[in-house]
């Protein structure tokens, strides 16, 4: 029972990591389309602290 509580959390934390770094993604491709340059660097900057990199 533990090892299916770990997998599926383990499967959990993947899938929102995922889900984070296509969002993060979507941002970013709308920041450059908008040439918005200061929240590119910022949604970088996020991106490297959450390792999504």
């Amino acid at each position: 029972m533990n090892t299916n509580r770990q997998t599926t959390l383990k499967k959990a934390a993947a899938s929102y990591k995922q889900s984070l770094k296509k969002s993060l993604q979507t941002r970013l491709e709308s920041a450059r389309a908008n040439g918005n340059t200061k929240l590119v660097r910022q949604l970088q900057a996020e991106a490297n602290y959450l390792r999504l990199e």
